[in-house]
């Protein structure tokens, strides 16, 4: 059984920064590419960064490209999102996902790419 647990997320002012941590297990997590994403209230879940298997490919929203970045630590089975310069926009739940398809980076950005899910974990920027 798969699972994924987010952690890291809190209140902090605009400008602040936070790191996220996703821990994953029951799948052999070196070899798929993860994502995070998120859902603000009254809006849908968006895409925000995803990075390959090995860690060498990133692509990332142009809402946070050049604020956050994202990595992977395949040895713990954990994948982060460093998160700087936050606005109050970037307040939602984040969410990390893992990719239906092993060893694949070239449909990273959607909803449907992705076979599972954490349970989220909530950011808030205030102004």
């Amino acid at each position: 059984q798969v699972q994924l647990v987010e952690s890291g997320g809190g209140l902090v002012q605009a400008g602040g920064s936070l790191r996220l941590s996703c821990a994953a297990s029951g799948r052999t997590f070196a070899s798929y590419t993860m994502g995070w994403f998120r859902q603000a209230p009254g809006k849908e879940r968006e895409f925000v960064a995803s990075i390959s298997w090995t860690g060498i490919r990133q692509y990332y929203a142009d809402s946070v490209k050049g604020r956050f970045t994202i990595s992977r630590d395949n040895a713990k089975n954990t994948v982060y999102v460093q998160m700087n310069s936050l606005k109050p926009e970037d307040t939602a739940v984040y969410y990390c996902a893992s990719h239906r398809v092993s060893n694949y980076f070239r449909y990273v950005n959607s909803i449907d790419d992705y076979a599972y899910w954490g349970q989220g974990t909530q950011v808030t920027v205030s102004s």
